[in-house]
């Protein structure tokens, strides 16, 4: 309840100061969560690459699937051999055709043609492999897609950290403006009375400005932090959200966890390997002679759009590449080595992968015992705070001392919410570099 009354305080002083150039919305972590998976550009872009490879695969359908070819030509010659040819496949060979001077020199004459292809792949290994290969770079891109969503998590926990670290900081602010505003008015008080010099009251006039300042940048970061959440969101900026309150991370899963093999970045580069596997095997069998059928029917006429001579035409067409220069051979032996080299780069991600562990486990650990000595360092901070105030209204202390003390008690404050914050943090990095989702 008390949470509830602090947040819709904080609400009413942002109205009050920036009025109405932000509106103001509440957003749950889990739903900044989701709204960034699903409409981020990032994932957007991942997911067509996912399908930019299954169109690929299906590319690949035609390996499998007949080939069927229409077309129609409309010819006209007076070169003997092809005059004679024309009526040939018209039909229309009569025997006047066969007077030399009719063969040796022909009037123009016309051909109509129409012909239907259709060509069936039977045989043809080296294509099955590079369907495979194509297959498993539908499987690269979903956990490529995969991990840019756990990393889009992950920058959205972090924006999320950073709006809760500015509530935090904007509520230690507007406490410590509330003590010195009561100190001004005290001093105001004394100085009415005579018994402080006007220097003091100005000090004390002063630090409420300076506070006042400090406050100002600390809303104007809260909105570069609203605005980098709408961002990741898919959102349009402009609107200031509001958080819940900041809370320890839950990091008894990765305590003792270790980098996992599972991780989705770490599996697509071990999938490309494959996928460069199946291409080696292709190009490999492309050594392999090929069996492919073929058929076809055509039309011959000397009109336009008649139909009168057909005939077809049909076989199968065994064929073996004895020898294409080498380039097999050197194909081969570049697709092993670009295998190499992503071998040595997962070799290398996994490497920087465990010193990044090494170093969020060494962050979280120096965040807990930051957290702990602010924690001390708040309690003292504001015992002395109170003894001087008590002091103060006894005119004992100076206002300045006061004010010191009150700076101080802000400052570790505002030093164990940027603890909390680095923890969270350290905890949010480790979950990423954990994830096997």
């Amino acid at each position: 309840m008390m949470k509830r009354l602090l947040v819709i305080l904080v609400l009413a002083l942002l109205k009050k100061t920036s009025g109405a150039q932000n509106s103001i919305q509440y957003i749950s972590l889990d739903d900044a969560i989701t709204a960034s998976v699903s409409y981020n550009d990032a994932t957007k872009l991942s997911e067509l690459q996912v399908r930019l490879a299954e169109a690929k695969v299906r590319q690949t359908d035609a390996i499998f699937l007949p080939q069927a070819i229409f077309s129609y030509a409309a010819s006209t010659t007076n070169n003997s051999l092809n005059a004679f040819a024309f009526k040939l496949q018209q039909q229309s060979i009569s025997a006047t055709d066969f007077n030399p001077k009719s063969l040796n020199n022909p009037s123009a004459t016309a051909d109509y043609s129409a012909k239907v292809e259709l060509r069936q792949p039977l045989v043809n290994i080296d294509m099955l492999y590079q369907r495979k290969a194509a297959a498993i770079q539908v499987e690269v891109h979903q956990l490529i897609s995969s991990r840019t969503k756990d990393y889009l998590r992950f920058e959205t926990k972090k924006a999320y950290l950073q709006l809760q670290m500015g509530y935090d900081e904007y509520k230690v602010l507007n406490e410590a403006l509330a003590t010195s505003q009561s100190v001004y008015k005290n001093s105001r008080d004394y100085y009415d009375q005579g018994l402080i010099q006007k220097s003091d009251l100005l000090n004390a006039e002063l630090h409420v400005m300076n506070i006042q300042t400090l406050t100002k940048n600390i809303r104007s970061g809260i909105e570069e932090a609203s605005d980098a959440l709408s961002l990741l969101m898919g959102r349009p900026t402009g609107t200031t959200y509001t958080a819940d309150s900041i809370t320890l991370a839950d990091t008894s899963i990765t305590d003792n966890a270790t980098i996992p093999g599972e991780r989705s970045d770490f599996r697509a580069m071990e999938k490309g390997m494959e996928s460069y596997d199946m291409m080696i095997k292709s190009s490999k069998m492309s050594y392999l002679p090929t069996l492919n059928a073929f058929a076809s029917w055509q039309s011959n006429d000397k009109n336009i759009f008649a139909f009168n001579a057909n005939s077809y035409f049909a076989g199968v067409q065994f064929s073996w590449k004895l020898f294409n220069g080498n380039r097999t051979k050197s194909t081969i032996s570049q697709l092993g080595l670009e295998k190499e080299i992503i071998a040595k780069q997962l070799d290398q991600q996994k490497k920087e992968a465990h010193l990044q562990i090494n170093h969020s486990r060494r962050e979280l650990s120096d965040a807990s015992f930051l957290m702990r000595q602010q924690q001390l360092a708040v309690f003292q901070a504001s015992e002395a705070l109170r003894i001087l105030r008590d002091r103060y209204e006894q005119g004992l202390v100076k206002t300045s001392d006061v004010l010191a003390a009150q700076t101080q008690l802000s400052e570790q404050k505002i030093g164990y919410v940027h603890a909390v914050f680095k923890y969270n943090l350290a905890a949010a990095s480790l979950e990423f570099l954990l994830s096997t989702k």
